[in-house]
């Protein structure tokens, strides 16, 4: 296990620095960086002064290397909008980006996981279509175009829920059904297969031969095996909720860290782009990391792989 794990490690950190190496790069290459904090009135000399002032000069290879030692350290530059350390300005629109996130996800697992196991224990059934039906929806429906639908009925037509802002948890309850119900039907569907599998296997005859109760068959015996490819297909869904906050949050004013990353390209505020664009990256990371650890210690056959 924990051969497995360093080797997982490994490939994490070669992964995270190649997004580092893009992350710079693409946003250095998308914008002049000297020019974004002098505007777009300034003279030549101003652009060329700015850019000697704060090492733009200076080679982008050597730019990188300083650049990649702050943000080791923690120091990922300031804001050229706010002139405030990036890290302040993040931390503060953090939280909310997480509680987005968290409760996207669990809508997703609560509507997946029954209709899943519901749907392959009652394959070709009425249930089973609509279940089908609803994650084929899902699939199709563009994320900001339901969040639309969302406001039109239940904030302008319904008046239940506002339309905007993060103020209470009224305000989290749309954004998080319009970005959880995009994740949904893979849950759904590999819930459902992974069951369809299972239910075929010699230990679940077994098991039924024994005369285990059909509760105690499927959850205890079924479920624990078909659920392994659903934890780790969560977790990588939760990173691109996080990643994909930034239309969510567009859409409904909120006032997270994927609202603020269009605000700062909207500004051309370089350092705040960039930050966030390695932070979400590194986070996705992450997270694909655990679930690769979590398979493997539920999972020991994953480790010998």
């Amino acid at each position: 296990m924990w051969i497995y794990s360093l080797k997982r490690v490994l490939i994490g950190a070669l992964v995270m620095l190649a997004i580092s190496v893009l992350t710079f790069g693409l946003t250095n290459a998308a914008m002049d960086p000297a020019q974004a904090i002098a505007g777009n009135g300034a003279t030549a000399g101003d652009v060329e002064a700015i850019r000697i002032a704060y090492g733009f000069d200076k080679p982008v290879a050597t730019r990188y290397v300083q650049w990649l030692k702050g943000a080791l350290s923690g120091d990922l530059g300031e804001s050229f909008r706010q002139k405030r350390p990036v890290v302040s300005v993040i931390a503060e629109r953090l939280p909310v980006t997480m509680v987005l996130g968290t409760a996207a996800l669990l809508f997703a697992i609560v509507l997946a996981l029954p209709l899943g196991i519901v749907a392959a224990l009652r394959p070709n059934s009425w249930i089973d279509r609509f279940a089908m039906g609803l994650a084929l929806v899902g699939q199709a429906m563009p994320t900001f175009w339901f969040a639309l639908l969302g406001i039109v009925l239940f904030s302008v037509t319904l008046g239940w829920l506002p339309a905007s802002g993060a103020n209470d948890w009224k305000g989290f309850v749309l954004p998080a059904i319009a970005l959880g119900y995009y994740a949904a039907p893979t849950l759904m569907r590999l819930t459902r297969a992974g069951m369809l599998e299972v239910l075929e296997a010699d230990y679940i005859r077994t098991a039924r031969a024994k005369g285990l109760s059909r509760s105690s068959v499927i959850i205890k015996h079924a479920l624990r095996n078909a659920i392994l490819p659903v934890v780790a297909v969560a977790a990588v869904q939760l990173g691109f909720m996080l990643g994909g906050s930034v239309v969510i949050e567009t859409i409904f004013a909120m006032p997270g860290v994927g609202y603020l990353a269009w605000e700062s390209i909207s500004l051309s505020d370089l350092p705040v782009v960039q930050a966030i664009v390695l932070m979400m990256a590194v986070l996705y990371v992450l997270l694909t990391l655990a679930s690769d650890i979590l398979n493997a210690w539920l999972d020991p056959r994953i480790r010998i792989s």
